[in-house]
């Protein structure tokens, strides 16, 4: 069979690229710059951009697995070409957002889009992303090894891209399985302050942590451009995740709860998940 990964030269799709092949399977992949660096030079490339879904046509001739990056604009499209195209399995990356109830206009719509369109299908949901700290904290800890956040004490459940690429990947391959939601979590609950030291520990040099006002990290986030300063009001309780939702609140407990890791990658992949500190050893060059 063959398995096309959208959105290939992401932080999550060149992995699950890097694990359908090492598995053997017949691999091809669609992205808007087939020349970024990450892939394969053997990796069948094709040019193409969900949001124009008719430049995904070449790619999906043949394809019987699809690997779908989210885009809710043209979601419903998407998936009607794909089923046109003889796909029969299709695995979402998604959001724990979904599962909270805080994303009704990003993730949401592509999942209902290929939960309607009775094609076999996986949601893969990952809590907080640990690749986001890259641009998040990036450029302030190369630029004086300090973080400027809000709460030190805030925490989280970074997950590695590499264990969602993983889940990913085994959904993608388990052909005829039923329909699954697979909530990804990294091995352990951190605040953002210990985010910070196990990435001074990882590149050699202590980080500093230095609480800053919402309002002055939101300047601070907006000045980097990008996806960074699109989400900096959500990431920042600023504003809410999806447009006209509530900001959400959540109790210390039910913040627990939200962050507990789950069993998801063990029980997926038959390994367990990767710490945040295996992570920013892996980054490291990111950060210096």
């Amino acid at each position: 069979m063959t398995t096309l990964v959208t959105g290939a030269t992401g932080k999550v799709g060149r992995h699950v690229v890097a694990e359908l092949r090492a598995a053997g399977e017949d691999v091809r992949a669609i992205s808007r710059s087939p020349e970024a660096p990450g892939l394969p030079d053997d990796l069948r490339v094709y040019r193409a951009d969900l949001a124009h879904p008719g430049s995904l046509l070449e790619a999906l001739a043949g394809v019987e697995r699809l690997y779908l990056y989210p885009y809710a604009p043209t979601a419903d499209e998407v998936v009607k070409l794909a089923r046109e195209s003889g796909v029969r399995r299709v695995v979402v990356l998604s959001s724990r957002a979904v599962s909270l109830g805080t994303d009704t206009d990003r993730h949401l719509p592509v999942e209902q889009a290929v939960e309607a369109s009775g094609l076999e299908y996986a949601f893969i949901r990952p809590n907080d992303f640990a690749a986001n700290k890259t641009d998040l904290w990036g450029p302030m800890i190369r630029e004086d090894r300090t973080v400027r956040f809000p709460d030190p004490d805030e925490i989280s459940n970074p997950v590695h891209e590499r264990d969602i690429a993983a889940v990913a990947a085994a959904a993608l391959l388990a052909d005829g399985a039923p329909p699954a939601v697979h909530e990804v979590t990294g091995p352990e609950i951190l605040t953002q302050r210990r985010q910070a030291e196990l990435i001074g520990e990882a590149i050699g040099v202590p980080v500093r942590f230095e609480p800053t006002p919402p309002e002055e990290t939101l300047r601070l986030l907006t000045a980097q451009g990008g996806w960074v300063a699109q989400m900096a009001p959500f990431l920042l309780g600023l504003a809410p995740y999806s447009e006209g939702e509530p900001i959400p609140g959540f109790s210390p407990e039910e913040l627990r709860e939200i962050w507990k890791p789950r069993s998801t990658v063990l029980d997926v992949t038959g390994r367990p998940p990767r710490s945040f500190l295996e992570w920013a050893r892996e980054h490291r060059a990111d950060f210096l």
